[in-house]
């Protein structure tokens, strides 16, 4: 089971720090991702971490602002999100798979399990 938690309202330029706790299962060879879902738009791929902190993917529109690290002792996974804009405002979620590769990362079809969202809210 995935558990996010640390979403929040907060101004533009702030920050804020995401946490996806897994229990159940030890998920330290699983890659763990982050999505977001925005009201009226698609489900879309923010970041992922594989089986450690160094081998790490971003959305473009992210990349630089948020980082996505894991601290495997504690079975969770953290997203660090800075320097925040409005269309940051979404549901955050994390999901969990053993058999994401490279190419397949980014898409939501690949991973098996989920935990619910938290929601983000980005203010002007």
């Amino acid at each position: 089971r995935l558990q996010a938690s640390g979403g929040g309202l907060v101004q533009v330029g702030g920050s804020l720090r995401l946490s996806c706790e897994a229990s159940g299962r030890t998920f330290s060879r699983y890659t763990i991702a982050w999505f977001r879902q925005a009201p009226g738009k698609e489900r879309e791929f923010v970041a992922a971490v594989r089986w450690t902190s160094s081998n790490t993917l971003y959305a473009d529109s992210v990349k630089g602002r948020f980082t996505i690290s894991r601290d495997n002792a504690k079975n969770t996974v953290y997203l660090q999100l800075s320097s925040l804009k409005p269309e940051d405002t979404a549901v955050y979620s994390c999901a969990a798979s053993q058999r994401v590769i490279l190419s397949t990362m980014t898409l939501g079809t690949f991973y098996d399990y989920w935990g619910q969202g938290t929601q983000v809210t980005v203010s002007s």
